[in-house]
């Protein structure tokens, strides 16, 4: 099996994967999940064998590289693809001049994933399209 993480402009691909993980199987609505940020952000595709699994969004905010909209397809998780997109999303960030820090709004059953990742929680849980969550944060 072989993994590719490359980015894309292909939007509404990862718009479709994004439906599949966050709308239809988590019961987030289309009103949370779609936002008008597509447009401005680095996509990233995880591609297994050349199929889509998964996707990243990647957004600049001054200083601090946001990681958000992260998703793997049921089939496709537990083979280390949501580990590879935020892996790339960090060398990405690493790579601009004048970045300090990534940052991402993680899911409290996903913790210890982003944990692993040296990611540490900071702040509150907080409720995000009726699912909790807490900012995690990963300086370079």
């Amino acid at each position: 099996m072989t993994l590719e993480i490359a980015e894309t402009r292909d939007i509404a691909l990862c718009r479709q994967l994004r439906r599949i993980v966050f709308i239809e199987e988590q019961g987030v609505s289309e009103a949370d999940e779609v936002d008008d940020l597509d447009d401005v952000a680095l996509h990233l595709l995880a591609l297994l064998d050349g199929v889509p699994v998964g996707s990243a969004r990647l957004l600049v905010q001054g200083n601090t590289g946001k990681i958000g909209r992260v998703c793997v397809l049921a089939s496709a998780r537990g083979s280390g693809i949501g580990a590879a997109l935020i892996r790339a999303a960090v060398q990405r960030f690493r790579a601009m001049p004048g970045m300090t820090q990534a940052k991402l709004g993680a899911q409290v059953h996903a913790l210890g994933f982003y944990k692993a990742l040296g990611f540490q929680a900071i702040g509150p849980v907080y409720d995000d399209a009726g699912i909790d969550h807490r900012d995690m944060v990963l300086g370079f």
